[in-house]
């Protein structure tokens, strides 16, 4: 009996005594008084951000897959790309790479990823083609865009849709090969060779200009231009005794003309270099999505120690005023 009524002196007087909001009467002593103090609301709160931490943490995780899954690919894609660097050196010895010639009709072959999260190749490509397309623009000129990759093309359609003559995607969905087809049962390749001549036979030029990202390191590509002469342009310039004047030096076997020798030059030129240009951005984008994810693990580490900061700082705040809170009750029922 005298426990009961106890209680129930304790509850009449602590109830006038106790605030309903007993955060508002603590933070009206802390706070200036021209701040207005949200009613029942104390600090941001546990809940919320472990929720937060919680997120980051999973972000943390995707972002270390992606750049282990990038890490892997970067080691097979890289001695490929390489390799192929031979392909087009020995062109580029016996006709020169000219990105300075001034002809009538230019196509800029725009190389890019088909997916994001891999820094700014895509954006650098994209800026260099329009670069060449403004440089090489005038009353008397042609100037169209063959895009590879959807990054290149979701850019490119905003302010050129009516320059962009071929839109090549999915590039790197299946493994790249020059000529063979695989030998494994179900594994699809894509036939840079295959591509090249699609591209070839629906594009008039005088000069193809290919723009991608060559790899130097995980960390640095090189934006790169190289160009392709059509043979009529390669003929014209070796008659004229410019740079190519070398070129009449070699003298013919066979049945071949000089003009379905240079015809057949320029496809295979324009092949390898493709195949070469293809590996390398590919490589690059490997590259910058394995350094842009070790980036993102190590943000999203930096912002789990400052939630972890902000959580035990909440927690603490929170005891603290469930303490006060209990001794204010506890001196009003002595009182």
């Amino acid at each position: 009996m005298a426990m009961a009524a106890l209680r129930r002196e304790g509850r009449r007087f602590a109830t006038p005594l106790i605030s309903p909001n007993p955060a508002t009467v603590f933070r009206s002593s802390i706070i200036p008084s021209e701040e207005p103090v949200l009613s029942g609301v104390r600090c941001i709160s546990t809940q919320v951000v472990r929720n937060r931490m919680k997120s980051v943490k999973n972000i943390q995780k995707i972002t270390k897959a992606m750049k282990m899954v990038a890490a892997s690919k970067l080691r097979a894609i890289q001695t490929r790309a390489e390799n192929s660097r031979g392909l087009w050196q020995p062109f580029t010895a016996l006709l020169g790479d000219t990105p300075s010639i001034d002809v009538k009709k230019n196509v800029i072959v725009t190389i890019s990823a088909d997916k994001g999260l891999c820094g700014g190749i895509n954006s650098t490509s994209v800026k260099i083609s329009r670069a060449m397309h403004k440089l090489n623009s005038g009353p008397d000129k042609e100037n169209k865009y063959v895009v590879l990759g959807e990054k290149a093309k979701a850019q490119l359609v905003r302010d050129s849709k009516k320059d962009i003559e071929l839109v090549m995607t999915e590039l790197q969905k299946n493994p790249l090969n020059y000529t063979q087809r695989s030998l494994v049962a179900g594994v699809k390749w894509v036939m840079v060779s295959v591509m090249a001549d699609d591209i070839l036979k629906n594009v008039e030029f005088d000069a193809l200009r290919i723009v991608y990202n060559k790899f130097q390191s995980v960390v640095s590509f090189l934006p790169t231009v190289s160009t392709v002469l059509s043979p009529e342009v390669v003929e014209r310039e070796a008659e004229s005794g410019g740079k190519l004047g070398d070129l009449d030096l070699y003298e013919i076997e066979g049945a071949e003309t000089k003009g379905e020798v240079l015809q057949n030059l320029t496809e295979f030129q324009f092949s390898c270099m493709m195949y070469n240009a293809v590996l390398e951005n590919a490589t690059s984008e490997q590259g910058a999505r394995m350094s842009a994810m070790d980036s993102s693990s190590r943000n999203a580490g930096d912002m789990l120690d400052r939630l972890t900061l902000t959580y035990n700082r909440t927690r603490q705040a929170s005891i603290t005023t469930e303490l006060i809170e209990i001794i204010s009750g506890a001196s009003a029922l002595e009182g």
